[in-house]
């Protein structure tokens, strides 16, 4: 099978996959009842399915196993499957009944430790490192096991509004396949990308606004752990320039929020509407005005991410600058017409 048609059957397969899925799984949510209920912290005003994200997961997952069986290295991709398979019950276990913090960050713990061992590796000084030989190899894991941990649950808090959860992981998918094939990597992780963007557009057909259907942690959860692996693969590879762009509006409002959150002494993990995607909402912006101005920056970042494997680090001001600017943008009020 040649590059290109694989590329291609990636792609499109898992977005008829992840559409037809997805189709399946809401009428089952309805038949079940399995509703997400307005409350206080929620940016939908009716009771809406909940668990669209196995719709997802069960086109990415399969999709990544048959990449991974005809890859140089079969196993590699296992501990990411694995983990992302008990993160799914977790985080379904948790849709439908709720869980305390303990139990679904010792589940995050355990796949984000398993799944290092699936990070490149190399014999040359730097190769298969994230941080490319700043930091001793110990603490070049410790990093990145936190930095792993911190993008599950960012993704997670992100998926707040119709539309975006599944707009980004697109866009990463996306970006990660072009900055993959244009480096020339090992073919794999674009066809990995690709997949993962098939899936999100799939799902994302039935959660634009007005959404359906939600994501749910089954979906926000494992989508966040196969996502950063991805991440880390691209930097651990060499191009940690475009690793750290490509997802940069998702790290942006969640690290800013965060801290915000922290310095203001509120409980960082409890829901809120403090996000800057979720004020833009409360200030005049439909949903969907939102997730195009998220998906124009990340055009602009995919560019940058191509752009930084000519031009390495200089990049990054301007998408410093571009993203500063939306994140300005979506805390402004909408003007209402005169």
């Amino acid at each position: 099978m040649s590059g290109a048609l694989a590329l291609a059957l990636a792609l499109g397969g898992s977005f008829a996959l992840s559409w037809l899925l997805t189709g399946r799984v809401l009428a089952y949510l309805r038949r079940k009842a399995i509703l997400d209920h307005p409350n206080d912290r929620s940016s939908h005003s009716i009771p809406t399915p909940r668990g669209g994200g196995w719709g997802v997961m069960l086109t990415l997952l399969p999709a990544w196993a048959v990449i991974a069986a005809t890859a140089d290295d079969p196993l590699r991709a296992l501990p990411i499957l694995v983990g992302a398979v008990a993160l799914m019950a977790v985080s379904w276990m948790d849709d439908r009944r709720g869980l305390g913090p303990a139990p679904r960050f010792l589940a995050q713990i355990a796949a984000v430790v398993a799944g290092l061992s699936a990070l490149p590796s190399g014999a040359l000084p730097g190769d298969g490192l994230v941080f490319q030989g700043l930091l001793p190899f110990w603490a070049d894991r410790l990093v990145a096991a936190v930095g792993w941990l911190w993008f599950v649950n960012l993704f997670n808090f992100m998926d707040g509004i119709d539309g975006l959860a599944g707009g980004e992981a697109a866009s990463i998918g996306a970006g990660l396949a072009l900055v993959a094939a244009l480096a020339g990597l090992d073919p794999a992780l674009a066809l990995y990308g690709l997949a993962a963007a098939g899936a999100a557009l799939g799902f994302l057909m039935w959660n634009w606004h007005p959404a359906k259907l939600f994501m749910g942690d089954v979906g926000s959860v494992p989508l966040g752990f196969t996502l950063g692996w991805l991440l880390l693969a691209l930097a651990a590879s060499g191009l940690w320039v475009a690793a750290l762009l490509i997802p940069a509006y998702f790290l942006a409002d969640a690290t800013f929020t965060l801290l915000r959150r922290l310095v203001e002494g509120k409980k960082v993990w409890q829901a809120h509407r403090e996000h800057f995607y979720q004020k833009a909402t409360q200030r005049g912006r439909s949903h969907a005005q939102v997730v195009r101005l998220v998906l124009m920056l990340n055009a602009a970042l995919l560019l940058l991410a191509a752009a930084s494997l000519a031009l390495g680090w200089v990049v990054l001001p301007a998408a410093a600058a571009a993203v500063v600017l939306l994140l300005a943008l979506l805390a402004r009020p909408v003007r209402a017409a005169a």
